[in-house]
């Protein structure tokens, strides 16, 4: 396992599902060690209430995060090379990601996981695909970085 990296953000298509539910989930095992940000290349769509739900499971709270896309970023005055990771979690952001960052020294990753919008038909149905993601994203966190620990000393998200 490496090192965590001082700063990540975490990237997919409209920052409403996985690069949020990765934010927090980041956030949760590692605390404050590491600056953690997420945005997508879109920003058309609010937080998605089954995301939110599957990480308030684990007791990790996503529900206040507001969407933001790489173009507000750059408006906001946020510098894209100022991070020393971007993790892409959709094609379209890995692009983005890629694009954007091609005259700097900032390490891009893509991490494929599922994007479970639009899977299955009733809500129980439906919150299996989103658990599914969850879990993924977790899986990959932990094998990439180790399990963090929480500032109590006590286990980490399960």
């Amino acid at each position: 396992m490496e090192k965590l990296p001082q700063s990540i953000l975490f990237c997919c298509d409209h920052n409403s599902v996985r690069s949020p539910m990765a934010e927090g989930i980041a956030k949760s095992l590692y605390g404050t060690d590491t600056y953690l940000q997420s945005a997508g290349v879109k920003n058309d769509l609010e937080i998605d209430g089954f995301a939110v739900n599957v990480c308030m499971e684990w007791g990790v709270e996503i529900c206040r995060h507001r969407s933001r896309s790489f173009d507000e970023m750059v408006e906001w005055g946020d510098d894209l090379s100022s991070f020393d990771m971007i993790v892409a979690l959709s094609p379209a952001s890995l692009r983005m990601a890629q694009e954007l960052t091609r005259n700097s020294h900032v390490a891009v990753e893509y991490w494929p996981i599922m994007d479970p919008t639009g899977l299955g038909e009733a809500r129980e149905e439906r919150l299996v695909h989103y658990r599914q993601t969850r879990d993924q994203i977790r899986d990959r966190l932990i094998d990439r970085w180790g399990p963090g620990a929480r500032e109590d000393g006590g286990d980490t998200v399960s």
